[in-house]
């Protein structure tokens, strides 16, 4: 047996990467050359008899060492050329025709093994299974519910999935994408109750993704998503696979992408947003007023500021005159106007949130004391800010995050930003404009073709039960009409 390091290989012409895979005849010689220059690529070559030689190629850094030990070399030096294939687990063992599937075998951690007497090609598949261990959700922490959440394996995630629907009109549609990263992405539905036009749609618009490489599923949502210059999502990103079970019931795709932990599920409105795993969860007044704050503090953080400025820059006649009186006291060692002292402010909450999520965990505590307390009262004593503005900027900062949506939370940051620039030109009449802008355009946008403000336009009032308030499960008796999915009612039976 004599085991070859490989040499060399990538095909560039003019800067680009030349895929000759496909028009390339799958020899032993052509697949040796594409191994070359890769230091973890091994090629073993076995000698039985004098014409019957058996090549073994793979990349050892992605093949589980102990399972190729026991499926590959125990049955090369064990058994006879005749006995050979007998001895190798048949269950894991696939004909290849191609040389583009031989590479994609071998890079997916996969032997490729090369009969010369037979001119016969196989791959035995053994990649090594690093994983990270199933854990509790980071993003969608819940008190009840399901704890375990999605890892960056997509077969595990799969899993995860089947398990909660455990039928056989659960779909999965594989594809690869990225010419570089050969990204596994999985699209999932169920039949019989998904509408056919969403997903076909979603099949098209994956086939159609040309690029380079995908590191993560909202890289996917880039080139699959409606509206590509808009601010708002247009895919829920979730890592719990009780939210993806959940969406598939409901009537939606959900899209799972290789080496990341989180899935993208549509077709979503912007009302889907705000909703919270727990809420079904809940008893359901409790789960209604909790989604109703959220609503409350979705407007609050957009519009506190703003309003701010606008009143006591354009509007403070109306402003009741002991309010007035403690904000100009506040404000009467200001050396800024209104604007510019909650833009200072607004920049400087910003540039804190940012490097608190990027610092250690530790070191973020000891930054949110530096940024609440520190930053805040200095900026009073030292006459930057006003006493009332650093109160609103606190209530508009804790309204942030009541948002559960983590991409949302950063849509209502340009908001936000907008709707100050309108207030301190335009007053009130900003701020009415902007939201008559935000609505136009929201009304505008779609996912998966879906209309995005639905069930508010269009109208669909039976979807009313679960937008501003959940109502009880038992009065759920419909799917989501804006779906259109071929199977209307969530009862097995009509009641």
């Amino acid at each position: 047996m004599r085991r070859k390091k490989g040499k060399n290989s990538i095909n560039m012409e003019h800067g680009k990467i030349k895929d000759t895979t496909q028009d390339t005849t799958l020899t032993i010689d052509v697949l040796k050359e594409k191994l070359i220059n890769i230091e973890d690529a091994e090629i073993i070559e076995h000698q039985f008899n004098q014409d019957e030689l058996v090549t073994v190629l793979y990349i050892r850094t992605l093949v589980d060492e102990e399972r190729f030990n026991e499926s590959i070399i125990a049955p090369l030096n064990r058994c006879t050329y005749k006995t050979l294939y007998a001895c190798i687990d048949n269950s894991k063992v696939t004909i290849i025709t191609s040389l583009e599937d031989a590479l994609n075998k071998l890079f997916s951690g996969s032997i490729i093994l090369y009969d010369s007497t037979k001119i016969q090609w196989l791959s035995v598949q053994l990649e090594n299974s690093l994983h990270r261990a199933i854990q509790t959700s980071s993003t969608e922490t819940v008190i009840y519910g399901a704890k375990d959440s999605f890892i960056e394996n997509i077969s595990h995630n799969i899993l995860m999935i089947r398990r909660r629907l455990a039928i056989p009109e659960l779909k999965s549609e594989k594809f690869t994408v990225g010419y570089l990263s050969k990204t596994t992405v999985v699209l999932m539905y169920i039949e019989g109750i998904t509408n056919p036009e969403i997903i076909t749609y979603a099949r098209k618009k994956i086939k159609n993704i040309n690029f380079d490489q995908f590191l993560d599923s909202s890289q996917i949502a880039a080139f699959i998503e409606d509206h590509q210059y808009s601010i708002f999502p247009q895919f829920l990103q979730t890592d719990r696979p009780d939210a993806c079970a959940f969406a598939l019931g409901e009537g939606k795709i959900t899209i799972l992408v290789n080496n990341t932990p989180f899935a993208l599920i549509a077709p979503i409105t912007f009302f889907h947003l705000f909703q919270s795993p727990e809420d079904y969860f809940l008893r359901w007044p409790i789960a209604s007023f909790l989604r109703l704050v959220r609503y409350v503090s979705f407007i609050l953080s957009m519009i506190l500021i703003p309003a701010y400025v606008a009143l006591t820059t354009h509007h403070y006649q109306i402003i009741p005159l002991q309010i007035l009186f403690v904000i100009l006291e506040s404000r009467s060692k200001l050396p800024f106007t209104p604007f510019w002292e909650a833009l200072l402010m607004l920049i400087t909450l910003e540039i804190i949130k940012e490097a608190s999520l990027r610092m250690p965990t530790k070191t973020s505590q000891t930054l949110g004391v530096i940024g609440g307390i520190v930053v805040g009262q200095a900026a009073v004593e030292a006459g930057f800010a006003s006493k009332v503005l650093i109160v609103l900027m606190g209530i508009s900062a804790i309204a942030f995050f009541l948002v559960p949506n983590y991409l949302m939370t950063k849509a209502n940051v340009l908001i936000q930003f907008s709707l100050l620039l309108l207030a301190s030109f335009m007053g009130i009449f900003g701020l009415m404009l902007g939201a008559v802008v935000a609505l136009a355009h929201l009304n505008s946008l779609t996912s998966l073709k879906q209309p995005y403000l639905a069930p508010f336009a269009p109208f669909y009032w039976k979807d009313w039960i679960d937008l501003f308030i959940r109502g009880p499960l038992t009065w759920m008796t419909t799917r989501p009409n804006y779906l259109k999915t071929l199977q209307k009612w969530r009862y097995s039976s009509r009641r």
